[in-house]
C-alpha cells in the first residue's frame, strides 16, 4: 500500500511538504527487500511449472491490496473520527506499523526455514555504488528543483545541479560495473546480460515498468479533476482495474502451469495493455465513467497476464543459487522505469497544463483568494500543482467553508452576493483547469503507448525454454 502514500500527500498538500518525497526511501528499501523475496521464495519452494501457479496468486493478492491501499489512504486522508481522533494523511504511513508487526509475527511462525551450506559473502561494495547511481538518477529526474530548493536558493542554478547529478550517476555506474566484475558474488552478476532472454527481459520491465506505471497512476488524479472524486472515491474508481489484475493473474498462472507455455501469455498481455492504454487517449471530460472503467479493465488484464510470468520467464533460465540476484533484478529494472516514468510523464504533464492556463497570477479565482488572508495560505508557489490541488473537491469544499463563515457578520444580500461571485470564479476557473489538464494528458498516455508497443516488441523475441517440473523442492531435486 505505502505507493500510493506519496501520492495522496502531494494532492493534498501540493509542493509545500518537500520532506516528504524524500521519506519515502526507507519504505522503498523495505518494498525492495520483501518484493524480491517473495517471489525468491517461490523459486525455493517450487519448481518452475508450478511457481506460475503461486506467482500467479501473489500478483492476485497485489491487485487486491492495490485497491485496499488507496481506499484506506484516501479514507484516512479525507479526515475521520476514529477512537475520538481525527485522522489525516499521515495516518496512512502510522497505519503500516501494526500491519508490520503482523505480518512480522506470521512470517516468524510459517515461513520455511532455508538453509545455505555456506555463509553468503554479501556485496557491500557494488550494492553502496549501485544505490548512489540510482538516487543520482531518480533525484536528477524527479523533482529535482523541489528537493533541492534549499541549493537553489543559495545560488546554484537548476541546470549545474542536475549536470552535477548525472555526472555522479555516469561515475558511480561505472565503478558499479568495475566491482561487479571484481566481486566473489555480485549483486547482479554481468554474466547474466550474455543470457538472451534475461537481456530482453529486462529491457521489457524497464519499458512496461516507465509506460504502464507511469501513467496509470494519473487515472486517480483525472477521477479526482474531472469527476470531482475525493480520496476515497477516486481510490475506489479503480475497482476495475484491479479485479481485471487479479483475476487474469490467476488464470494465467494456473494455464501456465498445465501448459507449461508461458511466451504468448506475457505477448498477449503486453498486447492488451498497450491497446489500453493508447485508448485512454479518447479520455475527455464529457467522457462517463463506463469509458474508463473498460479501458481500466483491460488494462489490469493485461498487466496480471503479462508481469507475473515475466518472474518465472527470468527465474527458468537461472540455476538455484542464482534465482535471487535475478529476481531483484527483475524487480529493479521495473522500479527503475516506473520512477523515470512517473517524473518524465509528471514533467510533461505539468509544462503542458502550465502552457495551457498561462499565468495563474492573472486568474480572477487566484486573485480572488489571494485577498482572503484563510485561502491564501492554500496557494503557496503558482504551478500547475496549485492549480490542481485547487480544483480537489476536498480544497473546494475548505474554500467554500472558509467563504461562508467569513461572511457570517455581512447582511443577508451582500453575504449572498459575495458567495454567489466566488461560485462564478470557482467554476470558471475549474472548467479552465479540467480542460488544461485532459487536454495535457493526452500526450502523456500516447507516449505511454508508444514505450508499451516498444516493451511488447520486446517480449516478442523471448526465446520460450522448456519449464523444468518434478516433485519436491528445487532443492531437493538438485
Amino acid at each position: 500500500m505505502w505507493q500510493f502514500y506519496p501520492r495522496i500527500i502531494t494532492k493534498r498538500c501540493g509542493r509545500q511538504h518537500r520532506p516528504a518525497h524524500l521519506g519515502t526511501g526507507f519504505p522503498g528499501i523495505g518494498r525492495g527487500i520483501i518484493t524480491a523475496n517473495a517471489f525468491t521464495i517461490i523459486g525455493d519452494l517450487f519448481m518452475p511449472r508450478e511457481r506460475a501457479r503461486w506467482q500467479g496468486l501473489i500478483a492476485a493478492v497485489f491487485g487486491l491490496s492495490s485497491l485496499i491501499g488507496p481506499l484506506l489512504g484516501g479514507f484516512l486522508t479525507d479526515a475521520h473520527t476514529i477512537a475520538g481522533l481525527t485522522t489525516n494523511w499521515r495516518w496512512t504511513f502510522w497505519i503500516n506499523v501494526p500491519v508490520g508487526i503482523l505480518s512480522f509475527i506470521v512470517i516468524s511462525m510459517y515461513a520455511p526455514n532455508a538453509r545455505q551450506s555456506q555463509r553468503p559473502k554479501v556485496d557491500y561494495l557494488g550494492a553502496g555504488l549501485l544505490a548512489v547511481s540510482l538516487a543520482s538518477l531518480i533525484l536528477a529526474v524527479d523533482n529535482t528543483d523541489k528537493i533541492f530548493a534549499s541549493v537553489i536558493d543559495a545560488g546554484w542554478s537548476l541546470n549545474a545541479i542536475k549536470a552535477s547529478l548525472f555526472a555522479l550517476f555516469a561515475l558511480t555506474a561505472t565503478g558499479f560495473v568495475v566491482a561487479e566484475k571484481r566481486a566473489a558474488e555480485p549483486i547482479i552478476p554481468l554474466r547474466f546480460f550474455k543470457n538472451h532472454n534475461f537481456t530482453t527481459i529486462m529491457v521489457a520491465a524497464l519499458l512496461f515498468g516507465a509506460a504502464f506505471l507511469g501513467a496509470i497512476l494519473y487515472l486517480t488524479q483525472f477521477n479526482q479533476q474531472v469527476f470531482g472524486a475525493n480520496a476515497t472515491t477516486s481510490g475506489l474508481m479503480i475497482l476495475p482495474m484491479v479485479v481485471g489484475l487479479a483475476s487474469c493473474a490467476a488464470i494465467t498462472g494456473q494455464y501456465v502451469t498445465r501448459s507449461g507455455k508461458y511466451k504468448w501469455p506475457i505477448v498477449t498481455g503486453f498486447s492488451v495493455a498497450t491497446i489500453a492504454v493508447g485508448l485512454l487517449t479518447i479520455l475527455t471530460p464529457s467522457s462517463p465513467y463506463w469509458h474508463e472503467a473498460i479501458l481500466m479493465l483491460l488494462a489490469g488484464a493485461g498487466l496480471g497476464a503479462g508481469m507475473p510470468i515475466m518472474n518465472l520467464a527470468v527465474q527458468n533460465e537461472f540455476e538455484q543459487h542464482d534465482l535471487g540476484a535475478a529476481t531483484s533484478a527483475s524487480q529493479l529494472f521495473r522500479g527503475l522505469g516506473s520512477t523515470i516514468g512517473t517524473a518524465v510523464f509528471g514533467s510533461l504533464l505539468a509544462a503542458g497544463i502550465t502552457t495551457q492556463l498561462g499565468n495563474l497570477q492573472d486568474s480572477a479565482y487566484i486573485q480572488l483568494l489571494q485577498r482572503q488572508p484563510a485561502a491564501s495560505q492554500l496557494l503557496g508557489e503558482l504551478n500547475s500543482d496549485t492549480a490542481l490541488n485547487l480544483n480537489t473537491a476536498d480544497v473546494k469544499k475548505a474554500i467554500n467553508d472558509g467563504a461562508a463563515r467569513g461572511v457570517d457578520n455581512l447582511p443577508a444580500p451582500v453575504a449572498e452576493q459575495t458567495l454567489g461571485n466566488l461560485k462564478v470564479q470557482q467554476d470558471n476557473f475549474a472548467h479552465d483547469v479540467v480542460e488544461a489538464f485532459s487536454h495535457s494528458l493526452r500526450p502523456v498516455f500516447i507516449a505511454a503507448a508508444a514505450l508499451m508497443f516498444l516493451a511488447t516488441l520486446a517480449v516478442t523475441r523471448i526465446r520460450e525454454v522448456k519449464l523444468r517440473s518434478g516433485h519436491g523442492t528445487p532443492a531437493e531435486i538438485s
